[in-house]
């Protein structure tokens, strides 16, 4: 019987049976069939066309297992990862995750990898939401505690696919010669260039910013904060021995060992194609601070005897007194009628600084920064990391839980409003993944009570992908707005640092 009477090809099908079967496939597949040929390749577009993250969290004992657990939880369905972020447990040896990772990716994929204190997405294996500090364990009511030795050794992966989104690794050395200002202005400037390259404009749609110590994110924060746009989205974290892969520029050497930070920028490409819907992100950020006293004016600094330390006295505002450590914390102390207050404290200070970018002009910036209290005493107060100045003003905060679900709350209902303003109208805009950045003093106070850091993204958003760390400090740029006496709330200016907090960045897509 002729080949030719018989329907034996696979090209013989219908296009709804093959879409049908290419929507099956693993990722690993998918991309296999999509070379086929012209039309399985254009099938293929059609069953990838919005966009997609996918995450997934191991805490099996070996690190070859756990990486195949999350990569194949993350790569079941079809998908072309645009970028890759990594968080792993502290004793797990983060340069073989992060080339086990890559070698499951392929070379082409922008990999970030650092270390976390802790996760919060799906377990590999039971498919469960969880919110996991190696220091409490795992204490969500609705799931069992984990043993320690097993939670250092979790391992998170998140991937995404962002059609129309052009993703690149810019870095910031770590050691160099040239002064830190010096630095920090190319590694502004290499941002602003790819934006520009790939947009038309300076300013990219958002960046996800990983630094290895919060002194050093300062000025960086800082100055990517004046140098764009305000609509331009910076979310993150900071933790100790950042490694990331950018090997898809070749401007950047494959593997960076040695920077102190590393930005995902996100671009929107001018050139998409045609029938590509547009991408949005978000950020909110929820915070557990409370404040507590009058506000006071630096008086003195001395940075040189600390290694990143600064040592203050200050003035009460309104007073000439110049009061030392002691002092001041006796009146915060007396604030709070607890002579025997054990709870942290840091500082909120307002900068006012002039800014420029190389030999652009020059301008002024106002921002808000925190610093945590590290002892007080007759010297005067000695606080975390240094560019504070004579004439800061700053007051005194500290963790509290009703603040904590205050803010929450108030998270919740601005993600409601989106999802509500996304259901009316003409508006087809659709929340397709999250990701939670939270900082060490919030982990530490609120990661016992269940749900806290997810309920808002997920009580509004059931069912789509989130995934999130626990760092030292969470980086999100805003309008900070904190709450003083009375529950009354104070806006506090920008602030790119804000401590005791969650941060919540929100993708979303308009076809």
């Amino acid at each position: 019987m002729p080949s030719t009477g018989i329907a034996t090809t696979i090209d013989l099908f219908g296009e709804d049976l093959l879409e049908n079967i290419i929507a099956r496939l693993p990722a690993s597949s998918f991309a296999s069939a999509a070379c086929v040929n012209r039309s399985w390749n254009l099938v293929s577009d059609r069953i990838l066309c919005r966009p997609k993250l996918s995450s997934a969290w191991s805490i099996n004992p070996s690190l070859q297992v756990a990486v195949e657990d999350v990569a194949n939880k993350v790569l079941l369905e079809p998908i072309r990862p645009h970028f890759a972020i990594v968080f792993v447990g502290r004793i797990l040896d983060k340069q073989q995750a992060h080339q086990l990772i890559t070698a499951k990716l392929g070379s082409k994929v922008p990999v970030i990898t650092n270390w976390s204190r802790g996760i919060i997405g799906r377990d590999v294996i039971s498919d469960e939401f969880r919110e996991i500090d190696w220091k409490t364990n795992d204490r969500d009511a609705d799931t069992s505690v984990l043993v320690m030795e097993y939670v250092n050794r979790a391992i998170m992966l998140i991937v995404g696919f962002l059609p129309g989104i052009k993703v690149k690794i810019v870095s910031l050395p770590k050691q160099t010669e040239a002064p830190q200002a010096v630095v920090i202005d190319k590694f502004v400037t290499d941002i602003r260039e790819f934006s520009a390259s790939i947009s038309g404009c300076k300013s990219p749609s958002a960046i996800i910013m990983f630094s290895e110590i919060q002194g050093d994110a300062i000025p960086v924060l800082e100055k990517l904060d004046y140098a764009l746009s305000p609509e331009t989205v910076i979310v993150g974290d900071c933790y100790p021995f950042l490694r990331h892969d950018n090997r898809s520029s070749r401007n950047i050497k494959a593997t960076e060992e040695h920077a102190s930070a590393a930005a995902l920028v996100f671009v929107v490409d001018r050139n998409k194609p045609p029938g590509i819907g547009e991408i949005q992100f978000d950020a909110v950020i929820s915070n557990g601070l409370l404040t507590v006293g009058d506000a006071y004016k630096v008086a003195s600094v001395k940075e040189g005897r600390y290694e990143s330390l600064s040592l203050l006295t200050a003035r009460r505002e309104g007073s000439r007194e110049i009061l030392d450590g002691e002092t001041i914390k006796n009146q915060i102390y007396e604030e709070l009628g607890h002579p025997n207050y054990l709870r942290p404290f840091c500082i909120g200070v307002r900068k006012r600084r002039k800014c420029s970018i190389g030999q652009e002009k020059v301008g002024w910036v106002t921002s808000f920064s925190f610093h945590q209290v590290r002892r007080s005493d007759e010297e005067g107060l000695i606080v975390d990391d240094r560019g504070i100045k004579t004439g800061d003003t700053f007051r005194y905060y500290y963790s509290d839980f009703a603040t904590a679900l205050s803010s929450a709350a108030n998270v919740s209902n601005d993600l409601r409003s989106l999802k509500q303003g996304s259901n009316t109208g003409g508006d087809k805009r659709e929340v397709f993944g999250g990701l939670i950045f939270t900082s060490s003093s919030f982990c530490d106070t609120f990661f016992t009570q269940p749900k806290i850091c997810r309920a808002p993204f997920t009580d509004n958003f059931p069912g789509v992908t989130l995934g999130g760390s626990c760092s030292y400090q969470a980086i999100g740029r805003g309008d900070l707005i904190l709450h003083v006496k009375d529950s009354q709330e104070q806006k506090m200016g920008r602030c790119c640092l804000p401590k005791c907090s969650a941060v919540y960045f929100i993708m979303s897509y308009t076809p």
